[in-house]
């Protein structure tokens, strides 16, 4: 009886001895009861600092953390690839502006005026350009000719030279102006009608050019008696519209008028 009132008497102190070992030998109540230390969470991150996005590409994201045993800390973490390399430009430098202590005589306004020279220059180079491509004298002189009808007899065509291309002018007879206006212009590749190409139906004033790659057609020839261009096969009728071949559009008609009897002005 006495060892087992020992033992009970005992059994509280071992547990508390047991309590104390395990929790670090920190002294417990002999109830049981184990007190916990006190851990204090730090709180979510909050950005603070005055760093932009495009700082913390450049050296990462700049931060505080702290935490239980640790002091207080600034980390900024980089990244590999934001090491960037800056271009050397040394060799584009003029040597009067390489050192940023001296004084250079090539000053900002000196180059300023350098450039002005440059834009002038260059602008007075494309109008002399422009000039030269600009059509001639003789050329301009040509803009507007005369011509006698008169010397043409019906059923023919002559020649004549307009800004530098061959102007056919053509004599037709009743026969051909009843022929053409006959045509169903809606079976043509460039339909028009034989008035809207004339103002006075004796008389056809075409530019003699042909209208697929600039040859200069043969009048009164082709599978249609107008005109024809043997380079690649162009067949034109008396009205100077395209009938067969590879030409896309009819022949030009310039701008003209009719001064007086017998006489035509082409203008342009």
């Amino acid at each position: 009886m006495n060892v087992i009132a020992k033992s009970t008497s005992l059994s509280p102190f071992l547990r508390a001895t047991a309590t104390v070992v395990s929790n670090g030998g920190m002294p417990v109540a002999a109830t049981g009861k184990v007190s916990k230390p006190k851990i204090n969470v730090p709180q979510p991150f909050r950005r603070r600092l005055p760093q932009t996005v495009y700082q913390d590409l450049l050296t990462g994201p700049t931060c505080i953390s702290s935490g239980v045993a640790v002091n207080t800390q600034v980390h900024q973490r980089r990244l590999a690839h934001t090491d960037i390399q800056w271009p050397d430009y040394s060799y584009y430098r003029k040597d009067e502006v390489k050192d940023p202590n001296a004084k250079s005589k090539d000053s900002a306004p000196t180059r300023k005026g350098g450039s002005v020279a440059g834009v002038y220059s260059a602008k007075v180079l494309v109008h002399n350009m422009v000039g030269a491509m600009s059509p001639t004298a003789d050329v301009l002189a040509m803009a507007k000719i005369e011509i006698n009808l008169g010397n043409i007899p019906e059923g023919k065509s002559a020649i004549f030279k307009w800004r530098g291309k061959p102007l056919f002018v053509r004599h037709r007879p009743q026969s051909e102006i009843d022929k053409e206006g006959k045509v169903n212009v809606a079976n043509l590749r460039d339909p028009e009608e034989d008035n809207v190409r004339v103002k006075d139906p004796q008389w056809l004033i075409v530019i003699g050019v042909c209208t697929h790659l600039g040859c200069v057609p043969i009048a009164n020839a082709g599978d249609f008696g107008g005109y024809y261009c043997p380079c690649h096969g162009s067949h034109y009728d008396a009205s100077g519209r395209i009938r067969k071949g590879p030409a896309p559009l009819n022949l030009e008609v310039p701008p003209y008028e009719f001064v007086d009897d017998g006489k035509m002005l082409i203008v342009g």
